[in-house]
């Protein structure tokens, strides 16, 4: 269903020269059309504002429906209003909030919110039904809890942080300004702990860090951060975690770091700043990843990884060179084949030269 179409309640209509000015593009159009969504460049309608980031959607511009669509500012005219900048994608993520209006829960206390006398409420919270609050936690100001949110004793949540349903903070653990977790999130489980006993039994390190999550991170849905046998659990200020990812105790991800779905740090990774982790990457724990370094998908990384480095392969290894494996892999069995036919043929040329000589 396209936005438009939607109901009421998530409705805009703007016109493009609006919405050029909020977002400071430059505007090629004879008409000032009116915009009444967003769309993708091969489902967008009338009323639609669409775009172009990668260029390999550029052939279906002709053919879009479109009212109008964002582009690069290097691209040749289209038959159609356009808004240029230098970022497409950017502007295509900020033209989305133009047109967004998030159901946003009751602003308040829901009745069956369960709130320990000391707890302390920030102005202009919202908590939503069933969320429970315990001893001594601190809520900022305009922060939400969804539904069935949990917060063990003694768990600090910034201003404006948003908690959706489900979410689970255990003890002590820390939630900055502007965080946004995502449901099912479990921040401050314990971590996987359990020395050797000797009998073949296995006795459980107790638990007794946190987890800090510093300001501006998101966090996705069912991701596991586990709390610090000693000491902490960090994520630094602005990383951004995808759903099911996996965060060992005692861990750090770097500043603005992005891991993709499923990627597992084990216990004690540091991951520098502006790391890229790509799904499924997995790191073998005690090892530290340099700044800007970029593991690709299902990458098993292991040892210690240079900044700006970029890794491949399990195990892992630079990713130019496992490109060229990789086109090497198919070929291994022909190769192996001629490999055996040559050695047949020197063999047969060794006895050759035996017999010539007669030995």
């Amino acid at each position: 269903m396209r936005p438009h179409l939607l109901p009421e309640i998530t409705r805009q209509i703007m016109r493009l020269s609006e919405i050029s000015s909020k977002l400071a593009c430059q505007m090629r159009a004879e008409n000032d059309v009116e915009i009444q969504g967003i769309a993708g460049i091969e489902d967008a309608g009338p009323g639609d504002l669409t775009f172009v980031s990668n260029r390999k959607y550029i052939r279906h511009i002709k053919n879009t429906k479109a009212s109008a669509i964002i582009l690069d500012l290097d691209l040749p005219e289209v038959p159609i209003p356009s808004l240029r900048t230098a970022n497409p994608y950017l502007a295509f993520a900020r033209a989305l909030e133009l047109f967004h209006k998030p159901v946003l829960p009751a602003p308040g206390i829901h009745p069956s919110a369960i709130i320990a006398e000391d707890a302390q409420i920030g102005p202009d919270a919202s908590i939503g039904p069933c969320v429970v609050i315990g001893s001594g936690c601190k809520l900022g100001a305009r922060a939400t809890l969804h539904a069935h949110v949990v917060l063990y004793p003694y768990v600090c949540v910034g201003d404006d942080a948003v908690l959706h349903a489900g979410v689970v903070v255990r003890e002590l653990c820390e939630i900055g300004h502007r965080v946004t977790i995502q449901n099912g999130a479990v921040i401050g489980s314990d971590g996987f702990g359990f020395a050797p006993a000797g009998d073949g039994t296995y006795y459980k390190i107790c638990q007794t860090g946190r987890v800090v999550i510093e300001d501006d991170v998101e966090i996705g849905a069912n991701t596991a951060v586990d709390r610090a046998a000693v000491g902490e659990t960090r994520i630094r200020r602005g990383a951004k975690l995808d759903n099911l990812v996996q965060i060992g105790h005692g861990a750090q991800v770097g500043e603005n770091s992005v891991l993709a779905a499923q990627v597992g740090l084990a216990g004690s990774t540091k991951l520098g700043r502006n790391v890229q982790a790509g799904g499924q990457a997995g790191f073998a724990g005690h090892q530290e990843v340099g700044d800007g370094a970029i593991i690709t998908a299902q990458a098993g990384v292991h040892g210690e990884i240079p900044a700006g480095a970029v890794i491949s392969g399990s195990p892992g290894f630079d990713n130019a060179a496992w490109r060229r494996s990789v086109i090497a892999f198919p070929k291994l069995p022909d190769l192996q084949r001629r490999l055996s036919v040559l050695e047949k043929e020197i063999e047969s040329l060794k006895e050759e030269i035996r017999h010539r000589s007669g030995k």
